[in-house]
């Protein structure tokens, strides 16, 4: 299958003429091509986007808000397509897919066409002399960047705000995930979305990417990725005033206390170690246990993370699936090598699986626990971005936050305990833009979402998304 790039309402062939492949991690093939576009491509997108522009960003409300919606129910109608895509696309399991994935990819359009009719502005009355009012218009082109973990969930994440607030968007997916980006497009034509209000480019960060960030007429980007290349999309970005959204890395910490409901705590940890192979930013890493529990959750989690099931991502009974690449599969192998290095012991996992069908070339690990490591080391300060977590015992409060926030990514954090106060100071205490609380990846879109450090700048989520992705305009008028 050959993917096009969605410019102007159609499918459209690279300019450089050249393609990448597209490989299945679970059986290590290529089943498509996509295009490998540059900054021409870029360019053309956003000529689109420059024609589009006027129209939409003066579409009434609720007419808008009724192509969002037809949108969400497209999505909604291709579940099955779409979660079969993305399994093969990405390696995941099938069913988190379709538990998951696409159904936040619907909320997110849904929620957002909701949220553009309810966005409202300030004004400051000064008594017997005027009155200021804040107008929030679009921004004109924004650039939306987003990762191979949750292609679909957070591609929409960006877009559909986007979207909402007025603007025309050129967005990238990950080149490794690339498929469910292209039936969005389809999507989107089907409901009516007008030509070049939505332009999806495919290739490489550093030529498709690249070329969006650096692109003058594309006034802000949201990126969601790694910090180092944040790190790029910044020095680029920030000379050109440009606005910045950047979620990026996380090693988040996970603290259990001993009086915490401890089968509860112990589902949620694996789900929240291991969910979508340990492939998501707010997977829980770093595991702190309180020493009078410690050996026992220890041994349930290691009992747990060893009988999960490991399989092709197409079967429902599945678990996990492989991961998203080989190049990945090799990064996380080095880390374990590393571990063992700096003196840590591999409790479980961390190994491949044997060959079996058509995983004989696919990127399969099991989960990884970790004991024994110093807080500082590599393992526990740099992200793995993988199913494998570190493990190890506190005896104070005090401690606990300590350790969680000896770190320099600063996304989520979980605390499990009964204590009301003590739930309270901790999180009050802890260092990072999302703090769950007897729960894990429980999402409320209204809510702001990122993260602090090297974790991000800005925040996604709700109105701060809005606000984001408009200016705000300062009117006075004095009266006469």
């Amino acid at each position: 299958m050959q993917l096009k790039n969605f410019i102007n309402g159609v499918f459209v062939p690279p300019f450089s003429g050249n393609w990448l492949d597209n490989i299945n991690p679970a059986t290590g093939q290529v089943y498509a091509t996509l295009p490998d576009s540059d900054a021409r491509d870029v360019h053309l997108a956003v000529e689109a986007a420059q024609k589009a522009f006027p129209a939409w960003s003066k579409m009434p409300l609720n007419e808008r808000a009724g192509l969002l919606t037809r949108i969400a129910d497209g999505i909604e109608a291709q579940l099955e397509i779409l979660a079969e895509a993305e399994a093969m696309d990405s390696g995941k399991a099938i069913t988190t897919a379709r538990t998951v994935d696409i159904p936040r990819a619907q909320a997110n359009f849904r929620f957002f066409a909701q949220a553009l009719t309810q966005f409202a502005s300030e004004s400051h009355h000064t008594a017997g002399e005027a009155i200021n009012y804040t107008l929030r218009q679009p921004i004109g082109i924004v650039g939306c960047i987003s990762p191979w973990n949750l292609p679909l969930y957070l591609f929409t994440w960006k877009i559909a705000p986007a979207l909402a607030a007025g603007n025309c968007v050129i967005a990238k997916p990950s080149e490794l995930t690339p498929m469910t980006a292209f039936l969005l497009s389809q999507i989107c034509t089907n409901a009516g979305l007008p030509a070049g209000v939505l332009n999806i480019i495919h290739g490489l960060g550093d030529s498709a990417g690249q070329a969006i960030v650096s692109h003058p007429e594309i006034k802000a980007i949201s990126f969601t990725g790694g910090t180092s290349t944040g790190q790029r999309i910044a020095a680029i970005a920030a000379p050109m005033f440009k606005k910045l959204s950047l979620e990026l890395g996380g090693k988040n910490p996970n603290i259990i206390f001993a009086d915490c409901d401890f089968d509860q705590a112990l589902d949620t940890t694996v789900r929240a170690s291991f969910a979508n192979n340990g492939q998501i930013c707010l997977c829980g890493s770093r595991i702190y246990v309180e020493r009078p529990m410690y050996a026992r959750f220890r041994d349930a989690l290691v009992q747990r993370a060893a009988q999960l099931k490991i399989g092709d991502p197409l079967r429902s009974d599945s678990e996990l699936g492989a991961l998203v690449s080989e190049t990945h599969l090799h990064k996380v192998e080095h880390y374990l090598q590393v571990a063992r290095e700096e003196g840590g012991t591999i409790l479980c996992g961390g190994e491949r699986l044997p060959p079996a069908d058509n995983q004989s070339r696919g990127y399969f690990l099991s989960p990884a626990v970790i004991e024994g490591l110093p807080n500082n080391c590599r393992t526990n300060q740099e992200e793995i971005f993988g199913p494998v977590v570190t493990i190890a015992p506190f005896d104070t409060d005090a401690e606990a936050v300590q350790l969680a926030n000896d770190s320099n990514y600063g996304l989520a954090a979980t605390v499990w305990t009964q204590q009301l106060s003590r739930a309270h100071q901790i999180a009050e205490q802890l260092q990072a833009g999302i703090v769950w609380v007897n729960c894990w990846m429980l999402r409320d879109l209204r809510t702001p979402f990122g993260g602090v450090k090297q974790s991000g700048l800005g925040r996604e989520g709700g109105f701060e998304v809005l606000r984001f992705f408009t200016e705000a305009k300062n009117v006075c008028i004095k009266y006469g």
